[in-house]
């Protein structure tokens, strides 16, 4: 795919921020200063200061002296750099990848985006008329190198899409600070009266590196494409993603849905070639005003299944809030897992944990009460039945020892026992009747003991004396006696579980 970039200057980025908020600024100029050894040094000025001859830099005072109705806002340390970011982020919607370019740019990789907006121009005009329609005084350029494109939207006067490999043409006739170099550098060229990226171009290298170093060389390569010029990405980038605009706001359940289905066609697609299946998915849509309203699956096997995975995100639909509208879709998958490679007839036929539609009955019914509701457990290497078994996170874990299966063990185990009163005959006989949240339950059949030691290497206590009991009404439940009978009646038992 070949690379395009869009380069993004906010000529007055924080004058015009303050002139949003304070709407008398529009009409007059003014300036940010911040104190610098005792005197103002202007930081930022806005386009009327700018037309008077005052520019970043210059003492404050003077600018008043030349420019007596000048007004001067103190510096806010830090904004420029935040409210940059966050016209990165709300730039998103175009292109996944942007990097900041302090103080008062963006870079925009757009390789393979503008095709969803109409071609070029369009994503382009696109671009600058929501930017400036916002309030900012923005200029921009497209190229195939940042390079490039950084310095037409800068310097250029002629277009600002530059044609695919016509990077050295748009370079001639702009000046050598449009290739980003440092000030020693255009200076010496100043004085040499090279005023033009043309006058030097086509040196001999050896020459230009003798004189100004070879950081003119690499900006060279860097805009001309003979050497990549990496960037860092304002937001991480999902390696499974795919993005979906809308030419018109969306603000219907069923356009979210249509874009949903599609979204989730073309990731599934690719995922069923590389072989993976989705665990966790995130849909977000990015509304007009600019805010992020988003909805989010989980599976428990690996999935590309699009019409399961859609019947997950449809039952979120209706949290969604579109507003006035969304005008971008996208889907991530920040989880996804390898799907081993079967023959469906086989598939739809194995029993158990492994029957395909069993996980997707998991998912949906995690979807309806929360997946915080459904657990999974597997026997664990313990004696004491309360450490005995642990959670399982996925329905494809495999228990590293079998169940218990020679002594009976209830369906359901209480977290921790609870205290009963027993009337039982003596010694190790089982109880007659006991006494469970005040109602009394007469033992018709009884089997035990069973004596389960205390795992003394984790904590010390007696042991305990287990009988399995069942009362007049049928119920069965699982009783014990701590510690050995002692005669005295000062022995403790208590409940832990139910038989089915």
């Amino acid at each position: 795919m070949q690379k395009r970039f869009v380069a993004i200057w906010f000529r007055h980025l924080l004058t015009d921020w303050l002139a949003l908020r304070r709407p008398e600024l529009r009409s007059v100029p003014f300036v940010v200063a911040i104190k610098d050894h005792g005197r103002l040094l202007i930081t930022a000025t806005n386009s009327h200061a700018e037309s008077e001859g005052i520019h970043p830099g210059m003492v404050a005072a003077d600018a008043k002296a030349l420019v007596p109705s000048l007004e001067i806002i103190d510096d806010i340390p830090g904004k420029g750099d935040k409210l940059l970011k966050r016209l990165g982020e709300w730039c998103i919607r175009y292109t996944p990848v942007i990097a900041l370019d302090s103080p008062d740019g963006l870079i925009l990789d757009i390789s393979g985006c503008p095709h969803l907006w109409g071609g070029e121009h369009d994503y382009l005009k696109e671009i600058i008329t929501r930017l400036r329609s916002k309030g900012y005084d923005v200029r921009a350029a497209m190229a195939d190198t940042i390079g490039t494109a950084w310095a037409v939207s800068r310097f250029g006067k002629v277009k600002p899409i530059i044609q695919y490999n016509c990077q050295a043409e748009a370079l001639l006739p702009l000046p050598p600070a449009a290739l980003r170099l440092e000030s020693p550098v255009l200076e010496r060229l100043q004085k040499l009266g090279l005023r033009t990226i043309s006058s030097f171009m086509t040196m001999p290298r050896s020459v230009l590196r003798r004189r100004f170093g070879s950081g003119i060389l690499q900006r060279l390569d860097q805009a001309l494409g003979n050497e990549d010029e990496p960037i860092k990405s304002l937001l991480p980038i999902e390696p499974y993603q795919e993005r979906l605009p809308s030419l018109e706001p969306i603000r219907t359940a069923v356009g979210i849905e249509i874009a949903v289905q599609k979204l989730l066609e073309m990731l599934c697609k690719r995922l069923q070639q590389e072989g993976k299946g989705i665990r966790t998915a995130v849909f977000k849509c990015y509304r007009i005003d600019g805010k992020l309203v988003q909805m989010d699956i989980g599976t428990n096997l690996a999935s590309h299944n699009t019409h399961h995975l859609f019947k997950l995100f449809e039952l979120k639909i209706a949290t969604l809030e579109p507003a006035l509208g969304i005008e971008l879709f996208v889907l991530e998958a920040p989880k996804i897992e390898d799907i081993p490679p079967h023959q469906e007839a086989l598939w739809a036929d194995k029993p158990g944990l492994e029957d395909n539609a069993l996980a997707e009955l998991l998912d949906r019914l995690a979807g309806k009460v929360g997946a915080d509701t459904i657990h999974r457990y597997l026997p664990d290497e313990h004696y004491w039945p309360e450490r005995s078994i642990k959670t399982s996170f996925s329905i494809k874990d495999k228990p590293s020892i079998r169940w218990r299966s020679d002594k009976p063990r209830p369906v359901q185990l209480l977290a921790r026992p609870e205290h009963i009163e027993v009337t039982a005959p003596i010694p190790d006989y089982p109880p007659m009747l006991f006494r469970y949240k005040e109602k009394v339950h007469h033992v018709k059949k009884a089997d035990g003991p069973e004596r389960i030691e205390r795992e003394w290497w984790l904590d010390g206590g007696q042991h305990r004396d287990y009988y399995h009991v069942e009362d007049q009404n049928g119920q069965r439940y699982w009783l014990f006696r701590s510690g050995h009978y002692n005669g005295d009646g000062s022995n403790e038992w208590f409940i832990h579980g139910f038989f089915a």
